[in-house]
C-alpha cells in the first residue's frame, strides 16, 4: 500500500503546476540563442560583464528577455530595494533603470 501511494504521489508531481512554468522561459531562452546566433542580439554574457560591475552593492537576480521587444531587463537587489536595468539585446545599450 505505501508502494503504491508513494508511485501515485511521484506521478502526480510530475502534473504539478511549477512544470508548467518554465515552458515560457524554455521559449525566451530558445528566442534569446537564436537571436545571439544569427547575431541579431548581443550575446547576454557581454551585456552583464558590462553592467553588473557598475551596480556595485547590488546583487545580480537574473535576466529577462523580451525578444519581441528585443530588451533584456536585469534586476538586482540591495536589501528590500530592487532595481531593474532595461538593457536594448540588438545594441547592448542601457535604455532605461528604474527603482532608484
Amino acid at each position: 500500500m505505501l508502494r503504491a501511494s508513494l508511485l501515485l504521489a511521484v506521478a502526480v508531481s510530475g502534473l504539478a503546476p511549477g512544470s508548467a512554468d518554465s515552458r515560457p522561459r524554455d521559449r525566451e531562452q530558445d528566442a534569446a540563442f537564436r537571436a545571439t546566433q544569427d547575431g541579431s542580439f548581443v550575446p547576454l554574457r557581454q551585456i552583464e560583464a558590462r553592467i553588473v560591475p557598475q551596480m556595485r552593492g547590488f546583487t545580480y537576480l537574473g535576466p529577462e528577455l523580451d525578444p519581441s521587444a528585443g530588451r533584456y531587463r536585469l534586476k538586482f537587489m540591495r536589501g528590500p530595494q530592487v532595481v531593474w536595468i532595461d538593457v536594448d539585446a540588438r545594441t547592448g545599450q542601457v535604455l532605461g533603470k528604474s527603482g532608484f
